[in-house]
């Protein structure tokens, strides 16, 4: 079968997915005071090579989530919701753009694999 040189465009993927961020592997060893500032940034990281989009919004519940034990604790595992749009402003850089939002789990996100999610 021959290889398909034509780059596939993720215009048209406007997809929702969930993933589980193992947060704890991107952040040890980081010092207490910018350990929380490290997983936003992380997350935007993960984000942007998960979707293929630089335009990476977070969520106030999702930062919210990562800050709601202090700076030093941040939690081991967090779900989120990851979900590529098209970007409706005339003057925007990108065409898409990815919103990460929370999704609230009762055990700690262990064990959770990614799953595409129907956006209505």
């Amino acid at each position: 079968m021959a290889k398909s040189t034509q780059k596939r465009s993720t215009l048209s993927d406007v997809v929702t997915r969930e993933y589980t961020i193992h947060l704890h592997k991107l952040v040890h060893g980081r010092s207490f005071k910018k350990k929380t500032p490290h997983a936003v940034k992380a997350i935007k990281e993960f984000a942007t090579k998960a979707m293929g989009t630089q335009d990476v919004r977070v969520d106030p519940s999702l930062n919210k989530a990562l800050w709601a034990r202090g700076v030093r604790n941040v939690p081991h595992r967090i779900r989120v919701r990851i979900a590529r749009k098209r970007n409706d402003d005339e003057d925007a850089k990108e065409k898409l753009f990815s919103m990460v939002t929370f999704v609230p789990t009762t055990n700690n996100a262990k064990g959770l694999e990614t799953v595409v999610v129907d956006d209505e």
